[in-house]
């Protein structure tokens, strides 16, 4: 059976995938959900949800540094990736020994489209369909698209030290655009660019948001940035909520409504 990845890849299997293998957390997360548990046969160390599957399954190196001697071990009939989370040379060499299904999602239309194409490539199309449906009835509960308001200007940091946050190339940013929130470095042309205090203070955000991943800010941070830019309200916030695509998806229109109204 052939079917086409969101890098318009074709991937041919023999049969629906007993042994997958998923280099992508919040696709972990999903394939969970779909009901295939018992097909989850790889996971990285980042896979943490469901907590279950975190320490039951074989963790084979991070998104980023595979264990290729792991994965061999397994011999999977299916392995799941994305464009941005995973390294460019190692999935080219796992795609000349496995079937690689490929995501690149950037707004919450790649991510449903993800969704489907996963659930029919893996025989639940019934369960994705209904996950989407969820997904996209709280995303137009929360945030109808008759709705107009001024956004309120937002920078979201990922790294500390440097200071690092994301453009309007990102997943990150049309989930902030979604909620309501302006991100002041949308312009810049690195997808995650690293940025100074001083930059910040010339944007003026009225929030700045301290992730959770994949730099853990805490609340020393806050209140290190708090002291500096009084004028802004400045969060910790839960970056999976911001940034996983697959079903968690359901939990993030409560999550950033509740945020625009603080």
């Amino acid at each position: 059976m052939l079917f086409t990845d969101q890098l318009n890849r074709k991937i041919d299997l023999h049969g629906q995938p007993r042994k997958i293998v998923s280099l992508v957390p919040s696709q972990t997360e999903y394939l969970f959900d779909l009901g295939l548990e018992e097909q989850i046969a790889g996971i990285t160390k980042f896979c943490i949800h469901p907590d279950r599957i975190f320490r039951s399954k074989m963790r084979i190196g991070g998104t980023k540094n595979v264990d290729f001697e792991k994965i061999k071990a397994i011999n999977p009939d299916l392995i799941i990736g994305n464009k941005e989370e995973n390294e460019q040379h190692q999935m080219k060499a796992l795609m000349e020994l496995y079937p690689v299904w490929m995501s690149d999602i950037k707004n919450l239309a790649d991510a449903c489209d993800m969704m489907q194409r996963l659930g029919t490539l893996t025989g639940k199309e019934d369960t994705a369909a209904a996950i989407i449906q969820t997904v996209t009835d709280a995303f137009r509960r929360y945030f109808p698209a008759e709705k107009k308001s001024m956004k309120k200007p937002a920078a979201y940091l990922i790294w500390n030290n440097p200071l690092m946050s994301v453009n309007g190339d990102t997943f990150i940013h049309s989930m902030m655009e979604t909620a309501g929130f302006g991100n002041i470095f949308g312009n810049e042309t690195s997808r995650y660019p690293v940025v100074t205090h001083e930059a910040m203070k010339e944007r003026n955000p009225e929030l700045i948001f301290l992730s959770s991943e994949p730099y853990p800010f805490r609340e020393t941070h806050r209140e290190q940035l708090a002291a500096e830019f009084p004028a802004s309200r400045v969060m910790l916030v839960d970056g999976e909520l911001f940034s996983w695509y697959g079903s968690r998806l359901k939990y993030a229109p409560a999550y950033l409504s509740g945020l625009a109204a603080e």
